[in-house]
């Protein structure tokens, strides 16, 4: 069901989520408004899936995305947050992002501790990694949907 959406396609702005993953987990995501989350086709499953981001018209890098209720945390509202594998020097709350979503990895699942969530994660992000250098997916980095007209460059 996930790869009939694929390559999905999305901006938004950047909202400050729940705090949690750079200060727990150590692996930064940037958050959608609800408004976007609500965008999304409703019948894409939830799970963690790759893809290129671009933060205003800055470069455009790999990424990692979930999906879903975050078990782990036992969220109520839905959220998609995005992991860009690239060090920022500074927040970009309040920033467009653009994505796009070209693959999937896993379902979203629950995790008995905080150690097994951050290795998940850090299987998912070498996963993406080995997933985007593949032809099909590398295209992708160059679509022009990450070019904003008139955007501000932004130092990244």
């Amino acid at each position: 069901g996930a790869m009939r959406h694929l390559p999905y396609f999305c901006r938004g702005e950047v909202v400050k989520g729940f705090g949690r993953g750079s200060k727990e987990l150590g692996i930064p995501t940037a958050n959608f408004s609800e408004q976007v989350v609500e965008s999304f086709p409703s019948d894409i499953p939830t799970g963690i899936y790759y893809g290129w981001a671009c933060v205003g018209n800055g470069d455009v890098h790999k990424m990692v995305l979930s999906i879903g209720w975050n078990p782990f945390y036992k969220n109520i509202k839905k959220s998609v947050e995005t992991h860009i594998i690239h060090t920022f020097k500074e927040d970009f709350y309040g920033e467009i992002l653009s994505i796009v979503i070209t693959g999937y990895i896993r379902p979203e699942k629950n995790f008995d501790s905080l150690d097994a969530l951050i290795s998940a994660i850090q299987e998912d992000i070498e996963e993406a990694k080995r997933q985007l250098d593949l032809p099909e997916h590398l295209k992708l980095k160059e679509d022009n949907f990450f070019h904003l007209p008139g955007g501000k460059i932004v130092n990244n």
